[in-house]
């Protein structure tokens, strides 16, 4: 259907891959260059600079591997929000501090490059402590050491900024992919909600019209060896009914029809009549309001439907009232025929009418009555907003 080619989004370009891009940072990769900063730290060792170069070294090549490996894994939720993670992140600490201590200089910038490491790692309250913590400590080293070109409060701020920045361009790349997510479930969802309410009215309506078909259909049978006039009748009612299912069909697959309980009730007589049951209706109070009404012509057409069907009755009663803000429609019958509903709610009809009820804010009642035969009674508010029980649920 066109409905459903709008929704996904089908038939408009090329399909997108299954990977979908991640917006902001592409990926892990994106924060590899900046290891670069430690070049001066490299420098250092190459010129020979730096005393123990060996320890230099192995501190430099440690540090870059826990650093990759942590990057990596702030990319993954699960994985970033494992306990290694947090293990490998105080490792990382622990030689930062080791290499900035011990040698200074140039070694100082692994303080931004730590910070960094703990923007994809730490979240909440957790990452602004821990940021704040290692920029005032990136500072007084720096201080302490004195041998820094640039002033060591230059050092804590950009320790402080780098893993900020960082952690607030991960979590918005999170926050707009996981929006992605929630728009295609929405548009999934509101799909299946078309196909279901698509499936119910159908139901309803074929349900209801296909009865009513057999119903004058066999009461043309039956009158025509005696009154072919009276036969020819019943004929035309159901060239009528047919034209009529064509009609609410085409309303039902657009979307735009409602029913009416005023209409079905009027429907009911001659329905139920030629299928020799009378049809008796009691009304009381305000009429209700248009969805309410709407919703209570489905409980009628319903009623009937399964009456026609499955009752094998001789007597139908309607009964609607309101009180307290509440319409009550109520529909009983003396029949006890074979494969008739026998639970409180028990078919696709009834189902359905009862999910289209509860979303409007009513509810549904069925079973045996008191004295035998069957009851159906819906219950509603008196005013309904607008599409409840409608394309919401059916």
């Amino acid at each position: 259907m066109s409905r459903t080619t709008r929704l996904t989004g089908r038939g408009k370009g090329p399909r997108p891959s299954g990977r979908e891009r991640r917006p902001g940072p592409p990926g892990p990769y994106a924060l590899l260059p900046w290891l670069l900063l430690g070049l001066g730290a490299f420098s250092n060792l190459w010129q020979g600079e730096t005393p123990n170069p060996w320890v230099g070294a192995l501190g430099l090549l440690t540090f870059n591997s826990l650093y990759t490996s942590v990057v990596f894994r702030g990319f993954d939720r699960r994985r970033r929000e494992s306990t290694t993670s947090y293990w490998l992140l105080a490792a990382m600490g622990a030689v930062t501090f080791s290499l900035a201590i011990g040698y200074g200089g140039s070694w100082l910038l692994f303080f931004p490059l730590l910070s960094l490491a703990c923007g994809t790692i730490l979240r909440g309250r957790w990452l602004g402590a821990g940021l704040f913590s290692l920029a005032v400590c990136a500072s007084l080293v720096a201080v302490w050491r004195g041998d820094h070109a640039s002033e060591p409060w230059t050092i804590g701020y950009g320790t402080l900024i780098s893993g900020g920045v960082t952690a607030a361009i991960l979590t918005l790349s999170e926050t707009v992919m996981e929006l992605r997510a929630t728009r295609q479930e929405l548009a999934r969802s509101a799909v299946e909600q078309e196909r279901l309410r698509f499936s119910r009215d159908l139901h309803d309506l074929l349900g209801h019209t296909l009865s009513v078909v057999v119903v004058k259909s066999e009461a043309a049978r039956r009158l025509a060896p005696h009154d072919i006039d009276a036969a020819i009748a019943q004929v035309t009612d159901i060239e009528s009914v047919g034209r009529q299912a064509l009609t609410e069909i085409r309303e039902a697959v657009t979307g735009y029809r409602e029913g009416s309980l005023a209409t079905e009730l009027d429907r009911a007589g001659p329905v139920l009549a030629a299928a020799g049951i009378e049809a008796v209706i009691h009304r009381s109070g305000p009429p209700p309001a248009p969805q309410t009404d709407a919703l209570l012509g489905w409980v009628a057409r319903e009623a009937v439907t399964n009456a026609v069907r499955h009752s094998g009755a001789t007597r139908c009663v309607f009964t609607l009232g309101s009180a307290r803000g509440r319409v009550r429609l109520t529909v009983t019958d003396d029949g006890a025929g074979p494969g008739r509903p026998t639970g409180p709610v028990d078919g696709t009809g009834l189902k359905g009418l009862a999910e289209r009820l509860a979303a409007a804010g009513g509810s549904l009642e069925s079973g045996p009555g008191a004295d035998g035969g069957f009851f159906l009674a819906a219950e509603l508010p008196a005013e309904v907003r607008e599409g409840s029980g409608r394309r919401g649920c059916g």
